[in-house]
């Protein structure tokens, strides 16, 4: 057994045959219920004695994901209102190892996800001479719903708490606070874009890692309103925070996941909500960039078929009508007459669907990762192009399938449902490596970003490359201002 000392107390950790210590589910800030639920996070209670931290601990409320993505996404669930806790792995849990940091933010749509799952075990990073942390942060209503009289963006300041916990402890397990990279996939990396332009983040971390998601997905404070309002009418409450306190978590969790399946039943009612596809996210006054001189090292990017997990597992990919993939691409702010025969150029035997999936993950996902690496200069950009043989193929290079490539875990049994038999760990040790040197030196092993020279982007995995077209930059120009 290991112990090491917080500014709260002395936790107990478990070291591994493989010399790798891990810490699980301390608390960083108080739990966030009773006279403290909607407030941003409060310190959390020293504790007198030795902390046992070998299991990990509550995870924050949400729902199960919905079918087909339950069995597809790995997710858990464990009650207890103590759930603003963290996860730390180290070589060396010993104050003065000066060790580089990775702070994981996991995704989940900002209404599931932890940082307990085994796919997010950090063993390899610190195998790798690299402390990690994973953490919870609040979801859905308690995390994001905008409640007059409370804080906005309540899980973003969850995260900023642990990431000032982290300047305060982290020293005592080996790691290096002036040394900091936060990284997060999806919900998570559009969370450090929201963290990039808030004062209260600034000095927290030093390098950033944004998979699949960026600088473009929150909610206008008046369509967070009316979110509000639409949940409320489902619990039959007044749109108030005391309203929302007195619902038990047992009718609040299904009206929350019933409310996200209504949006993206019912597109048209929704707007930029549906856009999205998540009622629950940062409620922002506009879209902020951070500066070019914020003093964040970047490394950014994206999967080439990001947005087939959500057409291929459904069912939909085969199904997409040519008048869906119009309204789609309207909605997208793109005249469907000039983009679509764009698209088609380089595809020209693709089905609505596949068409879909092609603008769409442009607009979710690339794009964004391109305005925001040249919004700041020296960026670095990436791009997973490794096809899952799942679904007869179809899934192609999808949403999330880069997960287990980052954290070295091809053979977690919670990784097998994406990415089927015999994933190539050549491409994990060169993926997982790129993340550790970027965290070590601010450099990923390839030249940056130059959008006026050589616009350098790292393509990770055999693909398919699309017939080259005229302009290889057309269907990028046709969505810059479609996407806000």
């Amino acid at each position: 057994m290991t112990v090491c000392r917080t500014r709260q107390g002395e936790v107990r950790g478990r070291t591994s045959p493989s010399g790798v210590t891990s810490f699980l589910g301390v608390p960083y800030a108080a739990p966030p219920f009773g006279a403290l639920r909607f407030l941003a996070p409060a310190p959390p209670e020293p504790w007198t004695g030795v902390r046992d931290a070998r299991v990990h601990g509550p995870t924050a409320p949400h729902a199960p994901y919905a079918p087909p993505f339950d069995a597809l996404v790995p997710d858990d669930v464990i009650p207890g209102e103590d759930c603003l806790n963290l996860n730390v792995w180290t070589p060396a849990p010993e104050a003065g190892a000066g060790l580089p940091v990775l702070v994981w933010l996991h995704g989940g749509a900002f209404g599931n996800g932890s940082g307990s799952v085994s796919a997010y075990d950090g063993s390899a990073f610190a195998r790798d001479g690299v402390v990690c942390v994973t953490l919870n942060y609040r979801l859905g209503t308690d995390g994001f719903l905008r409640l007059p009289g409370r804080p906005d963006n309540r899980g973003l300041l969850d995260q900023i708490a642990a990431l000032r916990w982290v300047q305060d402890n982290i020293a005592s397990f080996g790691g290096d606070p002036r040394q900091v990279t936060v990284f997060g996939e999806s919900a998570g990396a559009m969370s450090i874009g929201a963290l990039l332009a808030m004062d209260a983040a600034r000095g927290l971390f030093h390098r950033a890692i944004l998979q699949s998601g960026a600088c473009h997905h929150f909610l206008r404070p008046a369509t967070a309103g009316l979110v509000t309002a639409r949940l409320a009418e489902r619990l039959g409450i007044e749109p108030t925070w005391e309203a929302f306190a007195g619902v038990p978590l047992r009718e609040l969790l299904p009206a929350q996941a019933e409310l996200r399946a209504e949006v993206t039943a019912d597109p048209a009612r929704w707007g930029e909500v549906a856009l999205n596809l998540m009622p629950f996210e940062p409620v922002l006054p506009g879209l902020a960039l951070p500066r070019p001189d914020c003093g964040v090292d970047l490394l950014v990017g994206s999967n080439r078929e990001e947005y087939r997990l959500f057409l291929v597992p459904t069912g939909r990919l085969g199904s997409v009508p040519l008048s869906a993939l119009h309204a789609m691409t309207a909605a997208y702010g793109l005249d469907p007459a000039e983009a679509l025969p764009v698209y088609r150029a380089s595809r020209p035997a693709a089905t609505p669907g596949e068409l879909l999936d092609a603008v769409a993950t442009d607009w979710f996902y690339r794009v964004p990762a391109i305005r925001l690496a040249e919004a700041v200069p020296g960026s670095y950009l990436y791009e997973f192009a490794w096809r899952s043989p799942r679904f007869d193929g179809a899934l192609g290079a999808c949403h999330s399938l880069e997960l287990p490539f980052v954290f070295d875990r091809l053979h977690d049994p919670s990784s097998a449902p994406l990415l089927g038999a015999d994933p190539p760990q050549a491409l994990a040790d060169a993926v997982h490596g790129a993340w550790v040197s970027f965290a070590r030196t601010g450099d990923p092993g390839w030249p940056s970003y130059d959008p006026e020279w050589s616009r350098t982007t790292m393509t990770f995995g055999a693909a398919a490359t699309p017939a080259p077209v005229d302009d290889p930059r057309a269907e990028e120009r046709l969505l810059w201002e479609g996407v806000r």
